[in-house]
């Protein structure tokens, strides 16, 4: 279980990005985080897997005080962190980073679920380097099957949807519906305003203007964010939520 208290974060010129956020994350769910632009939603994100250190407020693992641990000691403690644009590798290949994730050597056989599990055929990419041949959708995916071997208990995801084309999107919908079935107690995080992602969450939270302003059951705040231009949420009622 992740809890944020009174999380606040400011950037140099004194600007509050993150105001006094108060959060829980319960074991086993899959939470989305969405809100208008510049709301705050990365910045919440890139904080809770320790890339930015909040100004003030606590920050819990599982009951442990992670505030000021590093995004390497949370990693070990079993916080994932996804980026919007993966890193590539020239010269590492998909086989040597799905082993980095695992920890260890892996059996042939296991490295080729994983990356069936997101919808690739492992003869054709598990020797292949993590450089530009590959596209947006191929990356994505393979950072799937990393977390998927790096048996986080919570995985984070920022904008997972961010430059790449329907045809790789549609796909990524299943391998979350998949995550999503086979969770067992480990949560999901998904920054995102993607209707059809909005759709298979547990639970979603509307960041605006730095501050959480719902959260629910999906079934409770995707009709409200669902309404139209407008969303009760936000401040002025910003619309913001599908596109």
């Amino acid at each position: 279980m992740l809890q944020l208290e009174n999380v606040s974060l400011s950037v140099d010129d004194g600007k509050e990005i993150l105001k006094h956020i108060d959060l829980t994350i319960e074991g086993g769910k899959f939470v989305v985080i969405t809100g208008p632009n510049g709301g705050g939603k990365s910045t919440l994100a890139k904080t809770i897997a320790g890339i930015l250190s909040p100004a003030e407020g606590t920050i819990r693992f599982h009951g442990e005080d992670i505030t000021g641990r590093s995004i390497t000691e949370r990693a070990n403690l079993g916080i994932g962190f996804a980026f919007q644009q993966p890193v590539r590798f020239k010269g590492i290949t998909v086989r040597d980073m799905i082993r980095l994730a695992a920890g260890g050597e892996l059996p042939e056989s296991q490295l080729c679920t994983y990356l069936c599990d997101v919808g690739l055929c492992a003869k054709d990419y598990i020797d292949r380097e993590l450089n530009a041949s590959l596209s947006g959708g191929e990356i994505k995916r393979i950072e799937i099957a990393m977390s998927l071997a790096r048996k986080s208990k919570l995985t984070i995801f920022d904008e997972p949807e961010a430059g790449i084309d329907l045809w790789s999107f549609n796909n990524l919908i299943e391998v979350f519906l998949k995550l999503r079935r086979e969770i067992q107690g480990s949560s999901i995080l998904i920054i995102s305003h993607q209707e059809r992602i909005l759709e298979i969450a547990d639970e979603i939270v509307v960041l605006a203007d730095g501050k959480i302003t719902a959260q629910g059951p999906r079934d409770q705040i995707l009709p409200h964010l669902l309404k139209g231009e407008s969303c009760s949420f936000c401040p002025n009622q910003e619309g913001f939520c599908h596109e």
